[in-house]
């Protein structure tokens, strides 16, 4: 993926295209999520359109619960021809069961709390309160 194009970018201006802050864009490139940029004569950095979508694909990986470690390879495997599609699907569908894992677990939790919250009066003595008991590791009667 060629981050250059003929008219170059600020840092600045790839922040404000991608959506994303001046200080992410330094951070994924100590990260090596995006390649060292040109520099201009001034020593400021210079950008292509190409960052700019590396950018929001890495933004838009991120909000679909990738880690960076995961990014850094489905951004490898952006570029496999032979196995790429193939090796991403994969790894969507593994996110995919995880957040499905964690769903599974806030359920079990917010049936469990739920059920605390109605056996509870919301008045009397704090050691008859079945919320405290369970917090404090008494069994529920």
């Amino acid at each position: 993926m060629n981050m250059q194009t003929a008219s170059p970018l600020t840092i600045g201006a790839v922040a404000k295209r991608a959506g994303v802050a001046i200080d992410t864009i330094r951070y994924y490139e100590r990260e090596g999520l995006l390649p060292e940029p040109s520099r201009r004569p001034s020593g400021y950095r210079s950008y292509g359109e190409g960052t700019v979508a590396r950018l929001r694909f890495i933004r838009r990986a991120k909000n679909l619960g990738f880690t960076l470690e995961e990014i850094r390879g489905l951004l490898a495997l952006s570029a496999d021809r032979q196995r790429g599609v193939r090796a991403v699907k994969q790894r969507a569908q593994h996110r995919l069961a995880e957040i499905e894992a964690r769903i599974a677990e806030l359920e079990r939790v917010r049936a469990g709390l739920a059920q605390l919250i109605e056996a509870c009066p919301g008045h009397g003595e704090p050691e008859r309160c079945p919320i405290l008991q369970a917090l404090g590791g008494e069994e529920r009667p």
